[in-house]
């Protein structure tokens, strides 16, 4: 098996309809920029509040992805 090294970092998706899309949301847009994701962790899930009501879901994603780099 080949050696490799994967970077993690942490990302903030929202939507109104759902706690999934707004992981799915983050995931997507990481992607757009990101080559090869390889694994997306929901760490934490929670709401935005306006004048105290629901504005919006979020969800905080860890995602992985590989590290390219030279030997």
């Amino acid at each position: 098996m080949a050696e490799s090294v994967y970077k993690i970092i942490e990302l903030v998706g929202t939507s109104t309809t759902s706690w999934e899309d707004a992981a799915k949301n983050a995931v997507e847009v990481a992607g757009k920029s990101l080559r090869e994701l390889r694994v997306a962790e929901i760490t934490k899930l929670d709401m935005k509040l306006e004048k105290g009501k629901f504005a919006a879901f979020r969800a905080r994603v860890q995602v992985s992805f590989k590290y390219e780099y030279e030997k």
